[in-house]
């Protein structure tokens, strides 16, 4: 459903890349939260959280429920689900549906947070992931449920990855919040995270190395082609299949000296994670939860998770690229130029050129909510 990956250049600069797949068609907004913005968190019986935010950031966003026909979506109630702050400090939100049972807030004494706040609450207070940790620590959070996802308690794990190259999960399984460190900067869905490091043991085999030579019983035979190292990668969309993938090209991948070169390295990469409607196709099962959107498939109607939208994002230089699944190529957006804008922006995703561009400019001309 979700792919997160950190890619480094030959001068170990990061480059984060990350797929959002569902079945459905939720309407994505782009939003521009300036530094100095006020917030407020809430959560029923419990006196309200509120901060300032020191960083400006970019966010890839969602409504907490369908919009109305002819209806604008409230820019208060959407949700991040991919954001870059002007720090260099990125924050990806992936499904996971094991993350329910959260305890009570109430067993700490300081106010909670929810759950669907804590992306903003990262990217506008938090440099680096070394402080994104303490604040974690430090932060009752309470598992928000969502309409849009059958009303479960935040179905969700994040990824965060800074420009000094260093990675966390923040994930919630059977009831206790873990952050984990994560040294492959590699993220997708179940299991657990740890399940994943463990199971990258079975694939110490993997090499980029073609070996296309052999001989069998004095017999010599060569491949007829390039690429046979590739040959034992997982084949499938699976989230396990997916990590060791990701594993294996953000390792093998040449290190590009120049940073757009490099940026260019990480969408052919990314490429691998890019998936056409119908490729796989599901009946929904008794239990499954739903994800609602404006093209959900009926009761017992067959469904195909595909790629809505990716991102590529430059770490150090601030520049974040989107593309959705009804463009070509990427649009370009520009946190140091954005930065000079002091109030909230939204645009629609799919307002954006199907040939992509520079749209810093477009962002920045939006009307405020």
């Amino acid at each position: 459903m979700c792919t997160s990956l950190l890619y480094s250049d030959a001068e170990a600069r990061p480059y984060a890349g990350r797929t959002l797949e569902l079945m459905v068609n939720i309407p994505y907004y782009l939003a521009w939260v300036p530094p100095g913005q006020t917030f407020q968190s809430e959560v029923e019986d419990h006196d309200p959280v509120d901060w300032t935010g020191k960083y400006g950031f970019l966010g890839v966003t969602a409504p907490t429920e369908l919009p109305a026909p002819g209806h604008t979506v409230n820019a208060r109630s959407l949700v991040l689900t991919e954001g870059l702050n002007t720090a260099g400090l990125s924050v990806s939100v992936l499904a996971f549906p094991l993350s329910g049972g959260a305890s009570d807030p109430a067993e700490r004494a300081i106010s909670p947070l929810q759950a669907t706040d804590l992306g903003p609450f990262l990217l506008s207070q938090c440099a680096n992931t070394g402080e994104v940790n303490a604040a974690v620590e430090d932060q009752a959070i309470t598992l928000t449920r969502l309409a849009l996802v059958d009303n479960l308690p935040f179905p969700f794990h994040i990824a965060v990855h800074d420009k000094e190259g260093c990675s966390l999960v923040i994930e919630w399984y059977r009831g206790a919040l873990t952050v984990h460190d994560n040294p492959v900067g590699v993220m997708t869905n179940g299991p657990e995270f740890n399940w994943h490091l463990t199971n990258l043991g079975n694939w110490t085999h993997l090499s980029n190395l073609d070996q296309s030579k052999a001989t069998f019983n004095g017999h010599t035979v060569r491949q007829p082609d390039s690429g046979i190292a590739t040959a034992t990668l997982p084949s499938s969309n699976t989230s396990v299949g997916r990590f060791i993938k990701s594993v294996y090209y953000t390792n093998f991948a040449r290190k590009e000296s120049d940073p757009d070169q490099a940026l260019l390295t990480l969408s052919r990469i990314m490429n691998n994670f890019d998936r056409p409607k119908d490729i796989t196709t599901d009946l929904p099962e008794p239990g499954e939860p739903t994800y609602h959107g404006t093209d959900a498939p009926t009761p017992g109607q067959i469904s195909s998770e595909y790629t809505c939208w990716t991102t590529l994002t430059d770490l150090s230089r601030g520049l974040c690229m989107i593309r959705d699944y009804s463009a070509h190529n990427y649009s370009v957006f520009a946190l140091d130029e954005l930065s000079s804008e002091d109030k909230v922006k939204v645009l629609p995703l799919g307002q954006l050129p199907a040939l992509g561009g520079d749209a810093t400019g477009t962002l920045a001309s939006a009307a405020a909510p």
